[in-house]
């Protein structure tokens, strides 16, 4: 989930419903559900699903820093194209886009929001996956036969 969401052009999946979040959260109701012999509940697809949405969350974060990094002299080239072209950007925008305070700042905003929107929509996505991939439940046993009474 983390990993998608971080991708340049993959990340834009999540503009489809948020479907990597959503995917995580299922993906991980289902790896829960092959552990376990009974059913799981909906309250299970959604625990897990919330841990997934956390550490989701981290993985985008520690791999966005290194994509930022790799990505700022392409940036640097958009900023100058952008200038070549005659737009206009807002004072201070412009020396703003490119800098380390800059994308710093991106990637707290974008941290935040994963925590939370990927929380709640990996949250949803475990509730999915714990109704999609739950087991059925197992038949109850007969009772156990009676010996039978002895008389006197």
């Amino acid at each position: 989930m983390g990993a998608l969401s971080v991708l340049p052009v993959v990340s834009l999946g999540n503009l489809c419903c948020c479907l990597w979040i959503i995917a995580g959260g299922v993906t991980a109701a289902y790896m829960l559900q092959q552990n376990e012999t009974t059913p799981i509940t909906p309250a299970d697809g959604a625990l897990v699903g919330l841990c997934a949405g956390l550490v989701g969350a981290l993985v985008y974060l520690a791999l966005s820093i290194p994509i930022a990094i790799l990505l700022a002299p392409i940036e640097r080239i958009i900023q100058e194209r952008l200038l070549e072209f005659g737009r206009e950007m807002p004072p201070g925008f412009n020396g703003y886009f490119g800098t380390a305070l800059g994308r710093g700042i991106r990637l707290f905003v974008g941290f935040i929001v994963m925590l939370f929107l990927g929380s709640f929509f990996s949250t949803l996505g475990g509730l999915l996956g714990a109704a999609i991939f739950r087991k059925p439940t197992p038949a109850a046993a007969p009772p156990a036969p009676q010996p039978p009474a002895q008389l006197l």
